[in-house]
């Protein structure tokens, strides 16, 4: 029977991290030291930690300084480690970097007032943590049935718990983009949970019988176990080794073992070798079953049975002739001798984790450490290389003191990388490199070797969150080299500069008057907005954005707004570029005729007042003038006699001439019409006002317009 073991079984990261932090506190820091709550989800290892010196707790009523308390590996709500810290204990946070992130998203998106949902287990420590870090105003959702439950949000921003299973994330948003919502997903899955429950469903393909080992209060084990069951095979969910019971086995040929975050290499190993016990007392049993019944047989046979001559002299021959068919194999295999400084190419047999086992054609594999297969920080090998991959590596030891041949892909890669970076160096073209890890000032950059492009180079602008280029290809300038010291200088603004300048250039070159092209509205000012037309930040003039007056630029649009402009003037020779907003949007004057006929009664909104009469809005961008003649049926010495601005009011349309933006509007004939008294003066005392100078918009009037409709009223 065969024993497989998965690869990413046992401590995960964050668990590691807090169990290594927890012993540090016993050698540095106050006694007593406390957890609040078990510090990971193993009995094994928090008895072994308590006999250590940290007790566990579960409330903080139960303790006071001086002290020192660990935040657990699940993280806790902020008001905790507040209490906490009125108590006078010395806080030492272990909470996984993984959970922190969740818990710093769900505050993010609470201070933007945005409602927060986080799919996983309500009560599990680390849920409720998360929770807390977004005021308790987050609602926790298990699967799709209580999201179909769920009142309707407009828009949700959607969390994880770290050991959810992709599915089941998947799953919740699924329900609540159907039910209408906009979803903002934070794939907050842990990146090592995700692998881990991706091997254990591959590993359950292929055995007929799954162990999976930790606590019974684990929720990453128990997401485990579930997936193991899918497969239809039996699965056994175990804390150590002494709960196995060989009859589990029985009859298989083949069986996995896997396990949750939270349990112990020690404890996976002895699991493992217990195994190997029953499969090797079974075999033994089976082999002195078979040893019995050759016996019996052999006592039951009377009859001998002898060799002839002839098929003595064929199976010599035979034999001879095997060997020396062996024999020129042998003599015709060479056997490759290696030498340090060598690059060989070879084929990987085995990725372990902690080195990779590759075939160069030597007398042994040969081995590539985990610290010499990349020029960065890894943990996972395998996602590097896989077994089959042919590899280049560079030769560091042809045997160490333990025969092993030692080898590096690292060195192999920037053996290579190093020739090629001095080409781009002088050709000024730029390199691409995968960024590995964010540190003070920048960011490290795979190129074959290690490189450093600083924070002020990263993109044209100042960059504040420079994780968001985590893992993502880019391509970049070297601008310093220097092999001595193993040291590149990269720099993506000078690519980013390049890119943009030809994209300006090409642009401005095939803009034309009147083209509608999409921008991005980048900055607001008091007289317009710069939008971003790809390369050329164009000028929307304020008078240009509707087809009605504004007070601000805010009033249309904001920045971010992706909108279509049309492009008024280009000056190639000064690079600037006029833009509209109302050109593309309809002009409502095209329409007033039919919306608003001679002798209809309509509402209306007075937006200000003249000497000469008062101008109302009838829809935003459309105003017509109701002269002083029309405001009543006496005599008016200033509007502000009858109205007021902001009023709303019903006027009569007296004419519509849409070609010259004018409609003449009157109060005095709605009155006679609905034989309605005339509204009482309001006797006021006003200072003289300044004449107002006729304007360029709907509110443009004439003489005749300003002195007519006295005449006309005097011939009545």
């Amino acid at each position: 029977m065969k024993v497989k073991v998965a690869a990413r079984a046992g401590f995960c990261f964050g668990v590691k991290r807090a169990v290594d932090i927890a012993r540090e506190c016993l050698k540095s820091r106050a006694k007593p030291v406390f957890t609040l709550g078990p510090i990971i989800h193993n009995r094994q290892v928090t008895d072994l930690l308590s006999r250590e010196g940290i007790t566990v707790v579960n409330d903080l009523d139960d303790l006071s300084g001086p002290g020192t308390l660990i935040i657990r590996s699940h993280g806790v709500a902020p008001d905790v480690v507040q209490r906490a810290r009125e108590k006078g204990l010395n806080i030492v946070d272990a909470t996984c970097p993984f959970v922190r992130k969740v818990q710093k998203t769900v505050h993010n998106l609470v201070r933007e007032n945005m409602p927060v949902v986080v799919v996983g287990d309500p009560e599990h420590p680390e849920v409720r943590g998360i929770v807390g870090w977004s005021e308790n105003m987050a609602e926790v959702i298990r699967d799709p049935e209580q999201a179909r439950a769920m009142k309707f949000l407009p828009r949700v921003g959607v969390v994880a718990q770290t050991t959810q299973r992709l599915e089941n994330l998947n799953a919740v948003v699924e329900v609540l983009q159907e039910s209408g919502s906009r979803v903002q997903v934070f794939n907050t899955i842990c990146l090592a949970t995700a692998e881990r429950q991706k091997e254990t469903l591959e590993l359950a393909g292929q055995v007929d019988a799954m162990l999976v080992l930790g606590g019974k209060n684990s929720a990453n084990t128990s997401k485990l176990v579930q997936i193991c069951r899918g497969c239809g095979i039996p699965v056994y969910w175990i804390e150590t080794a002494a709960e196995l019971d060989p009859a589990w086995i029985k009859g298989l040929s083949a069986v996995g073992i896997t396990a949750g975050a939270s349990t112990p290499g020690w404890i996976i190993e002895e699991v493992h070798c217990r195994m190997n016990d029953f499969n090797e007392n079974s075999e033994k049993d089976m082999t002195e079953e078979v040893v019995e019944q050759q016996s019996e047989g052999e006592e039951q046979t009377e009859t001998v049975v002898e060799t002839a001559p002839e098929e003595e002299m064929q199976q010599e021959s035979d034999d001879s002739q095997e060997n020396d068919e062996s024999q020129e194999m042998d003599e015709s295999m060479e056997v490759r001798t290696l030498k340090h400084g060598e690059v060989v190419r070879g084929v990987v047999v085995q990725v372990n984790q902690d080195e990779v086992l590759v075939d160069v054609g030597a007398k042994t594999e040969g081995v590539i450490p985990l610290r010499e297969l990349t020029c960065y920080t890894v943990n996972d090998p395998q996602s590097v290389v896989k077994v089959g991959d042919e590899i280049d590596v560079f030769v560091l030891k042809s045997e160490d003191n333990e025969g092993k041949l030692i080898l590096s892909k690292e060195r192999a890669d920037a053996e290579k990388s190093w020739a090629s970076l001095d080409e781009l160096k002088e050709s000024g073209e730029p390199v691409t490199g995968i960024v590995r890890e964010v540190v003070k000032g920048g960011l490290l950059v795979d190129v074959g070797v290690r490189a450093f492009l600083p924070a002020s180079l990263v993109e044209m602008g100042y960059v504040e969150d420079l994780s968001k280029y985590l893992n993502l290809d880019i391509e970049a300038r070297v601008i310093e080299l220097n092999r001595g010291k193993r040291k590149v200088i990269l720099s993506r603004k000078a690519v980013l500069e390049e890119e943009y300048s030809r994209n300006r250039e090409e642009l401005l070159e095939n803009l034309e008057e009147g083209q509608v092209v999409k921008g991005v509205v980048r900055r607001l000012t008091n007289f317009g907005a710069f939008v971003d037309i790809g390369g050329v930040d164009g000028l929307m003039h304020i008078s240009e954005m509707a087809w009605y007056r504004i007070n601000h630029p805010s009033d249309v649009v904001q920045v971010g707004d992706e909108l279509e402009v049309m492009v008024l003037r280009v000056d190639r020779e000064n690079e600037k570029v006029s833009l509209g907003l109302k050109q593309v949007l309809a002009n409502p004057w095209d329409e007033v005729e039919g919306k608003y006929p001679v002798g209809s009664v309509v509402r209306a909104k007075v937006v200000r007042l003249a000497p000469f009469g008062a101008f109302v809005q009838l829809e935003p961008g459309v105003e017509g003038l109701i002269h002083i003649s029309h405001l009543a049926d006496r005599h008016v010495a200033t509007p502000d006699e009858v109205v007021q601005e902001g009023e709303e009011i019903e006027v009569k349309v007296l004419s519509v001439e849409p070609d010259d933006k004018r409609i003449r509007l009157s109060i005095r004939e709605v009155n006679r019409e609905v034989n309605r008294e005339p509204r009482k003066p309001q006797i006021r005392e006003n200072t003289p006002k300044q004449p107002e100078q006729p304007t360029s918009d709907g509110g443009s009037v004439t003489i005749g317009e300003m002195f007519g409709d006295i005449f006309d009223e005097k011939k009545e």
